[in-house]
């Protein structure tokens, strides 16, 4: 058995050294973990979101700084020749490692473990390894569980997580070598980057599907929901009905950024002849959230109850992903960008929410940073229709009035402009 862990971990190595120096010019992701002592960094987010290549773009950055590739151990344990595996052979798997390098005992060591959750009580051996070797650990997984059971029990105080999203509009304008926005701000720059912007609603940021024909990106990033349905939601879960599962997801994301009512949902779904509870339904939206295919943003109120009870706004964690399995990018633009903005929100690390007014407007977008600053966000594809940026107005200034916090209305060239403005040229 010895023997056998031994040869496994030597054809992990020799296959992660090919894959390092034949690995491409990655587009650089705009994260970094965070520079912790003696605390496992941890990167969560959806299959096919970029973690694998954030954790690629962490170890190009060690070398580049001197840290030879002996000292860095990448494992997928998504690699079917190694599953299914419990936490002792994963343990054992790592010893085996230092059995090969006997000097990694006296050394700072590098491991770096891919889609973690499919190996149960894994941070049992992580938290072995942080207390007895002189070793920085990088764990990535497709369920936010990582922050939730395994985190605040065993690792309580020793890790520290950061979320993974698809590329954002930047980054998918470095993915396809386009200009970003830059000054001065004139209409052809604005006209070339509504065009980009269209584009990336279209296409999605989901890295691996950037170079792809039409017709292919769009049978991938079906796929993508379907793996996450089988994989991460029938598969954890032992759902059964699964042709009603996929009837809630592409009812979700066909509705992303409208308001979602269990109940009305499940109304609805006694009149189509579906037999479900709304326990169930409720269940069905955690998984969906646990493996970060839809975001539920709640009511902005005092009542813990009211909150509880509103229905919630849904958004996709992909333009891409939306226009792929529901509809045209041309007749649903608005709420596209709607989608954006949230995701954009969502990355700088905002609390989220959104807010009906006393007279019944709704303001898209109440946030809240971590220092207790608080924004209202309207949004609106195109600022240049007189009537609807007057209601828009109307409903900033009413929801402002209400709760005294200031407000500002987005579009998509107050979007563009500020970009060009972050430029760092």
């Amino acid at each position: 058995m010895e023997k056998d862990i031994l040869r496994i971990v030597q054809t992990l190595l020799e296959e992660f050294r090919a894959q390092i120096s034949a690995l491409p010019t990655l587009v650089p992701r705009q994260y970094a973990f965070p520079e912790v002592h003696n605390m496992i960094r941890v990167a969560i987010g959806m299959r096919r979101s970029g973690k694998t290549y954030f954790l690629f773009q962490t170890i190009r950055q060690l070398l580049t700084e001197g840290i030879p590739l002996e000292r860095i151990l990448y494992v997928n344990f998504e690699d079917d020749r190694i599953l299914p595996l419990d936490y002792k052979t994963m343990g054992e798997m790592i010893d085996a490692w230092y059995t090969l390098y006997p000097e990694h005992h006296e050394q700072c060591c590098y491991l770096f473990v891919d889609e973690v959750q499919n190996v149960d009580d894994w941070s049992v051996v992580l938290r072995r390894l942080l207390d007895t070797k002189k070793i920085q650990i990088y764990v990535t997984g497709s369920s936010s569980k990582l922050l939730s059971k395994e985190i605040a029990t065993s690792l309580r105080g020793r890790s520290i997580a950061i979320e993974i999203l698809p590329y954002n509009y930047t980054e998918f304008l470095c993915a396809h070598a386009l200009p970003p926005p830059e000054k001065p701000v004139g209409r052809r720059m604005l006209d070339h980057q509504r065009k980009f912007l269209l584009d990336y609603f279209s296409m999605g940021g989901f890295p691996g599907v950037q170079e792809m024909l039409p017709t292919v990106r769009l049978e991938m990033l079906q796929s993508y929901v379907e793996t996450v349905i089988f994989r991460d939601i029938v598969e954890r879960h032992h759902i059964t009905n699964v042709t009603l599962l996929k009837y809630f997801i592409y009812f979700l994301l066909k509705n992303s950024g409208a308001p979602f009512s269990i109940n009305k949902f499940y109304n609805h779904c006694k009149s189509q002849g579906h037999k479900v509870g709304k326990d169930t339904l409720y269940s069905y939206l955690d998984y969906l959230e646990d493996a970060f295919l839809v975001f539920s943003v709640p009511l902005f109120t005092e009542s813990l109850r009211r909150m509880e009870l509103a229905p919630k706004k849904i958004y996709a964690i992909d333009p891409g992903l939306v226009c792929a399995n529901t509809f045209n990018v041309s007749t649903n633009t608005g709420k596209l960008f709607e989608n954006h903005i949230y995701l954009t929100l969502r990355r700088q690390g905002k609390s989220v929410f959104y807010y009906i007014t006393n007279d019944g407007y709704e303001i898209d977008f109440v946030t809240k940073d971590k220092q207790g600053s608080c924004e209202l966000i309207q949004v609106v594809w195109d600022g240049e229709d007189p009537a609807t940026l007057e209601r828009e107005k109307r409903a900033l200034k009413a929801a402002s009035e209400e709760l005294h916090i200031p407000g500002k209305l987005i579009d998509w060239e107050t979007f563009i402009t500020d970009l060009a403005g972050n430029s760092p040229r």
